[in-house]
């Protein structure tokens, strides 16, 4: 498919009215009443789920990137929860995810 450029700005800007409404159907109409605390202490886990969501096609079906889930992917997301897991800090996680996985690369050894 092919779009004029200004076909792409109508879509953008429709995506973004689309996106503010979705937001503000939730945030801007409760304004500052109170939630539930069932909900909040709900919203607290979004974050912890979003990251795998994200992260588990690309280590299960990385044939997008052109190829097979190897040992590297498998090992690269262990170590990545692993760590997490022991530290409690996703940064954590997510370094050692990256050195086990680029860091053969870097090193010349794969």
């Amino acid at each position: 498919m092919n779009y004029t450029q200004s076909e792409i700005w109508l879509i953008i800007g429709i995506m973004a009215v689309g996106t503010f409404a979705i937001r503000f159907s939730f945030l801007g109409l409760i304004g500052a009443g109170a939630i539930h605390p069932l909900i909040e202490r709900m919203l607290r886990f979004t974050p912890v789920a979003v990251l795998p969501g994200m992260v588990a096609p690309l280590v299960l079906w990385p044939s997008s990137a052109g190829g097979e889930p190897t040992l590297w992917h498998f090992m690269a997301a262990a170590a990545a929860l692993g760590v997490a897991y022991k530290t409690r800090k996703v940064v954590w996680g997510m370094l050692a995810g990256c050195a086990i996985f680029y860091g053969p690369l870097i090193m010349g050894l794969l």
